[in-house]
């Protein structure tokens, strides 16, 4: 299984990326699809996931209104439109995939580090002010 990031780089505060994650070697409609960041010195941490029909979406609350995830089943690819973006968002970002029965109904866990099976190798991207 690989899971390649890119469309990272260097923006001005207020600009815009848009990161794509392709997928081979998995059944990528069968997965439930993250994205995470991880800045220097902290934890990796949460951003966006999207179901493996694009029906249903989670973000976490520091990315909600500005960054937006989907995917297209024809083409194994998510993705991550970031606008409005801050200094704050700079960090390595990280796409994953997780078997959606896996959840067994707990959306919730889509959120969680341990949850995902599978990681990219990550992309940077450094907001500057």
């Amino acid at each position: 299984v690989q899971l390649q990031a890119s469309g990272g780089g260097l923006v001005q505060a207020g600009g815009s990326l848009r990161l794509s994650c392709a997928a081979s070697g998995l059944t990528f409609s069968y997965h439930v699809m993250g994205w995470f960041r991880q800045a220097p010195g902290k934890e990796r941490e949460f951003v966006a996931a999207i179901s493996w029909s694009g029906g249903s979406t989670d973000y976490s609350d520091s990315v909600t209104g500005r960054f937006t995830i989907s995917r297209d089943n024809t083409r194994n690819t998510v993705y991550l439109q970031m606008n409005t973006l801050k200094p704050e968002d700079t960090a390595v970002y990280y796409c994953a995939a997780g078997r959606t029965p896996a959840l067994a109904g707990s959306w919730s866990l889509v959120r969680s580090v341990g949850w995902y099976t599978y990681w990219g190798q990550g992309t940077q991207v450094t907001v500057s002010s």
